[in-house]
C-alpha cells in the first residue's frame, strides 16, 4: 500500500515549507508457521507537509521516506543537534546501531527518543558472529550461540536507548543466506516479541544481497530489509564500490517487487555513497557516475547528483531510504529529494 502523500497531522511554519519547496525547484520447516500476517492497521507518527510517507511491508509502520541514519552520525554525539530539525521536517524513522559497531550512538539518541517516544519509530541492529561460509552447515551449537548473542545485543541496545521496547531489531550486515535461514535466530526474535521488547524482525545487507534477499523471501520471517543499493545496482560495503557484475537497479526491480509482495518493507542505504569524495575513503569522487542510468531529462533537473541518487532509488523499488546526515546542509538536501522524488517520475 502506497501512502506517497504529504503528511497532514502536524505542521511547521510556512517559511520552512517554502524553503523546502523552493529548494526542490532550484523458509525451511518453519516457513508456514513463521510467516507473518499483513498488519492492516497503519500507525501515523509526526507527519508533516514537508515529507512523504510509505507503509513498510506487512508492518503497521508508516515511515517517512527519508530515514535518519543515526549510527555513524551519532557516534560520539556528533549530529545530535540535527535531530530536532529532522523531527520538525517530518522524519519519524530513526535507524541506529549497537555499540558493537557504533560506539555511543544509541546512548546519544536516548534523550531525543525519550522526548518523542510515541512520535517516532526507533530501530536498531547488531551483527552476529556466525563465521560460516555459504553452503557450510551451521551446527545447532553455533545457531544457539548466535541466537543468545543477538538476544543479549537487543537487551544491551534497549538499555543504551533507555527504553524497554523498540519497533524493530535487525540482523546487521548479513552476507550469508544460511544465516538468514537460521531457525534459532528467528526463535530468539519470537521470544523477544512475546516479551514485549520488539515488534518486527529485520535484516541489513550490503554484500551478496540478491542471495540474502532470496533467503529472506523464502523463510517468510523478515518484516524489514535494509539493503545497499544505488541507481547502478547493488553496493558492496567491503569494496566501497558497486558490487562486481551487478545489474543496474532497473533490472533488480523483479526481485524487489517479490520481496515487497512477500510483505517485506524495503529500506535503501548507501544510495549515494559511491558519489562521495575520495577523501572520505568511502566514495569514488565522480558525481556523474550514475548519469548513464538516468533518462536525459532527469539529469537536467535542478537536483544535485546526491539528490538524484536518493530520488531515483525511492522511485525504482525502495519504500524508503536511509541517509547518514551529520550536518544541517546534508539534511536539508536529502529532505528535498525524499519529499519530491515522485514528481520527477511518471507513475507506473
Amino acid at each position: 500500500m502506497r501512502t506517497d502523500k504529504p503528511g497532514n497531522r502536524d505542521s511547521i511554519d510556512r517559511r520552512g515549507f517554502m524553503k523546502l519547496s523552493m529548494a526542490a525547484v532550484s523458509a525451511p520447516a518453519l516457513l508456514s508457521a513463521g510467516a507473518q500476517a499483513q498488519d492492516t492497521v497503519e500507525v501515523h507518527r509526526n507527519e508533516r507537509p514537508t515529507m512523504t510517507y510509505r507503509k513498510l511491508g506487512r508492518t503497521n509502520i508508516v515511515s517517512s521516506r527519508l530515514v535518519f541514519g543515526c549510527g555513524a552520525a551519532l557516534a560520539g554525539g556528533k549530529a545530535v543537534r540535527v535531530l530536532d530539525r529532522a523531527f520538525e521536517a517530518g522524519i519519524n524513522h530513526y535507524d541506529v546501531g549497537s555499540n558493537t559497531v557504533y560506539k555511543g550512538s544509541e546512548r546519544s539518541l536516548a534523550p531525543f527518543l525519550k522526548a518523542h517516544r510515541d512520535e517516532v519509530w526507533a530501530i536498531s541492529k547488531s551483527p552476529v558472529k556466525l563465521r560460516v561460509k555459504p553452503g557450510e552447515s551451521i551446527t545447532i551449537e553455533q545457531a544457539q550461540a548466535a541466537a543468545a548473542e543477538w538476544s543479549a545485543a537487543l537487551d544491551a541496545s534497549l538499555t543504551e536507548l533507555g527504553t524497554g521496547h523498540i519497533a524493530a531489531y535487525y540482523l546487521m550486515g548479513v552476507s550469508n543466506p544460511d544465516v538468514i535461514r537460521c531457525e534459532e535466530l528467528y526463535k530468539a526474535f519470537e521470544q523477544a516479541k512475546a516479551d514485549g521488547k520488539v515488534d518486527y524482525f529485520g535484516l541489513s545487507t550490503h554484500k551478496n544481497t540478491a542471495a540474502v534477499m532470496e533467503a529472506a523471501i523464502e523463510t517468510g520471517w523478515y518484516d524489514l530489509a535494509m539493503i545497499g543499493i544505488t541507481p547502478g545496482g547493488w553496493y558492496d560495503w567491503d569494496k566501497k564500490d558497486l558490487a562486481e557484475g551487478t545489474p543496474p537497479m532497473t533490472e533488480l526491480k523483479p526481485l524487489l517487487t517479490r520481496a515487497q509482495a512477500a510483505g517485506i518493507g524495503l529500506v535503501g542505504m548507501k544510495a549515494a555513497r559511491h558519489l562521495a569524495p575520495k577523501l572520505t575513503a568511502l566514495g569514488r569522487g565522480d558525481t556523474t557516475a550514475f548519469d548513464k542510468f538516468y533518462d536525459p531529462a532527469f539529469v537536467t533537473t535542478p537536483l544535485s547528483p546526491f539528490q538524484r541518487a536518493y530520488a531515483y532509488v525511492l522511485e525504482h523499488g525502495m519504500d524508503v531510504v536511509n541517509a547518514d546526515m551529520q550536518n544541517f546542509a546534508h539534511l536539508e538536501e536529502n529532505l528535498v529529494a525524499a519529499a519530491t522524488s515522485q514528481t520527477f517520475f511518471a507513475k507506473a
